[in-house]
């Protein structure tokens, strides 16, 4: 039995203190709701106001205005009636089921939780979730609230695409900002550490939220890692190398070997210029940098440049010149060797699949073979970030850079939080301001809280040319370095790898990429998401890939993975596979400074030390 279950079970000679105790605590845990979410609603509006119409012209001042001008957007279209009433008919039969199931557990005590054997949600792992009844009563009535307001939004018919995807994302935040678990008084875990500090947690969360506003964070951005907990080169992106190359652009790094012999062709990584490339290179034991220096791989990265306002103008051709092109000419001036393997991740990959579509019309060979990382260049079904970049979105959002010169690293932030809100706002939010801790320290959050800018013209080029009207994939349609991009004239090896759960890049929009590209193509499906699925280093044993070498054509990603081998672990050693024999004999270790580029300064560089 929990603590929380010792502090607060009923008895059956305490029903009528029971009942004043839950009385009690549902007035304080709807003044508590209409009170914070109050802030978060206002931070919700301030994050989306670029992003989303319906924020920008709404007055949200509490959780009930929330709730309100929601199921107002929803009634203004047309529901099915039926579909209404079978939820409507749902929920008051499953009421009646929790107050009788409740009712019982009261005057028996000993009378085990519902669904005992059901999914855990992560949320809700305090025993006293399951052993209490009242705190059992408060998650059942979540839960059924969350499905009713679900079911009410499926309800409506006559919207559909885009308009039905927004509704079902904010139902959806709503239903996550309302959880009991981000509320004191309905949480056992923030209950508990009440009872043993005697309140100074909350005092330390309301100092730990005090300090986040004033540093413009809170709400959607809670602080997810301290400055001191990792130091660049010293904690994490500690495989050693050196900056050879630089321009305003990018810090060109060559790594040291760890083998006798190496490739001929060096490999060199265009990583996404949002967020920072230590990605790759978080610790050791989970380094993809080092484990492709390790298979014997002269390995470059290029790091780049975190923009000021000074990059405003800045488009897409100038970080080809100044970031693709560079880099190929600075690899080839360390090494000797003009051409090279590639890797591009995210939006890295991106700009490396036009780059490669007009190095074919100039007959330009300095890339032989080409991997891309959870990239997309058919942007149709490019998931839940489309949900903020349509039209009127993207002139909202252009409006808001023109003053700055960039998106700033937290609008970002916000944005991608919403996306995963339980596990990078309302997780932060319980941990910092309920139960008055600091963040956990944990490399991957440190990472992902060492956000970039984005310069306003190659941000706006991005989003309308991509999200909104989807150039790249249409032949010609898409401009760069002076002529027309036509992605079916890529015929060097391809290397596709996509992640079954990549909320950013999803599977489907990645593999639309196989109906592009015209030479060899290996597509790869990993598990796990955008982050993981890709940082899944062999020794680690975990998640699995599926890969299919049937010589057809699939339409859709899950008819590929229907006849698709699934294989347990990483898929880095597939790839490993795949790319020796396109990477030529064997040479001599490169030791860096030995061509014609010394070092300019150890890895990780300074370009990645400048925060936002």
């Amino acid at each position: 039995m929990s603590k929380a279950d010792n502090a607060s079970s009923p008895t059956p000679n305490g029903a009528e203190e029971w009942a004043e105790t839950l009385t009690g605590m549902g007035e304080t845990w709807h003044k508590a709701m209409a009170e914070w979410s109050s802030t978060w609603a206002k931070n919700m509006q301030s994050s989306l106001k670029s992003a989303s119409d319906t924020l920008n012209e709404t007055d949200i001042k509490s959780s009930r205005d929330l709730m309100s001008n929601f199921i107002t957007d929803v009634s203004g279209a047309n529901a099915d009636p039926a579909k209404i009433m079978s939820a409507q008919m749902e929920l008051m039969q499953s009421y009646q089921e929790l107050w009788m199931h409740t009712t019982a557990r009261l005057l028996d005590p000993e009378k085990p939780g519902r669904d005992p054997n059901s999914p855990t949600d992560p949320r809700f792992r305090d025993e006293a979730w399951s052993d209490n009844p009242i705190f059992e009563f408060i998650k059942q009535s979540y839960l059924l609230n969350s499905k009713w307001l679900r079911s009410y939004v499926d309800s409506v018919d006559d919207v559909g695409g885009e308009t039905a995807k927004k509704l079902e994302f904010y139902g959806q935040q709503l239903v996550d900002a309302l959880a009991p678990t981000n509320f004191p008084l309905t949480n056992p875990s923030v209950l508990n550490e009440m009872r043993e500090t005697k309140g100074e947690n909350l005092v330390r969360g309301m100092n730990n939220l005090f300090q986040d506003l004033q540093n413009g964070s809170g709400g959607l951005q809670p602080k997810q890692m301290n400055l001191d907990d990792f130091e660049l080169g010293m904690d994490i992106a500690t495989t050693p190398g050196s900056v050879v190359y630089e321009t305003p652009y990018m810090q060109l790094i060559q790594y040291e070997p760890t083998t006798k012999d190496v490739y001929k062709k060096p490999l060199v990584i265009i990583p996404p210029w949002i967020n920072k490339f230590y990605i790759l290179d978080l610790r050791e034991d989970n380094s993809f940098i080092k484990w492709a220096v390790d298979q014997g791989h002269t390995v470059f990265v290029v790091s780049w440049v975190n923009p000021d306002e000074t990059y405003r103008d800045k488009s897409f051709d100038d970080y080809v010149l100044g970031g693709i092109f560079a880099a190929l000419e600075g690899i080839e001036r360390a090494t000797g060797e003009r051409e090279v393997n590639a890797i591009g991740y995210c939006i890295g990959g991106t700009l490396l699949a036009a780059t490669l579509a007009r190095m074919a019309d100039e007959n330009d060979n300095r890339i032989s073979s080409v991997t891309f990382f959870a990239a997309q260049v058919d942007f149709e079904e490019a998931g839940e970030l489309k949900l903020f970049t349509d039209s009127q979105q993207v002139d909202n959002i252009e409006r808001l850079v023109s003053n700055e010169g960039y998106l700033s690293a937290g609008f970002m932030a916000s944005t991608f939080n919403m996306l995963r809100a339980n596990d990078l706002i309302w997780f932060f939010h319980i941990n910092n301001y309920l139960m008055g801790k600091e963040p956990p320290k944990f490399d991957l959050l440190y990472w992902n809280g060492d956000s970039t800018r984005f310069p306003a013209k190659l941000l706006i080029d991005y989003l309308r040319g991509m999200y909104v009207e989807n150039k790249l994939s249409r032949p010609g349609a898409f401009e760069l370095i002076g002529g027309p991009v036509d992605l079916t004239k890529i015929s060097i090896p391809v290397y596709l790898q996509a992640t079954i759960e990549d909320h950013i890049a999803p599977a489907e929009s990645v593999f639309k990429a196989t109906k592009l590209y015209s030479g060899p193509l290996r597509f790869v499906l990993g598990g796990s998401g955008h982050i993981a699925g890709v940082i899944n280093p062999p020794e680690k044993g975990k998640y699995q890939y599926w890969t299919n070498t049937k010589k057809k054509k699939y339409d859709t990603v899950a008819a590929w993975q229907e006849e698709a081998t699934e294989y347990p672990g990483s898929w880095w050693p597939d790839w490993g596979k795949w790319l020796a024999p396109k990477s030529g004999g064997k040479v001599p270790a490169r030791k860096i400074g030995a061509g014609n580029l010394k070092s300019l300064e150890p890895a990780p560089g300074s370009y990645v030390k400048v925060r936002s």
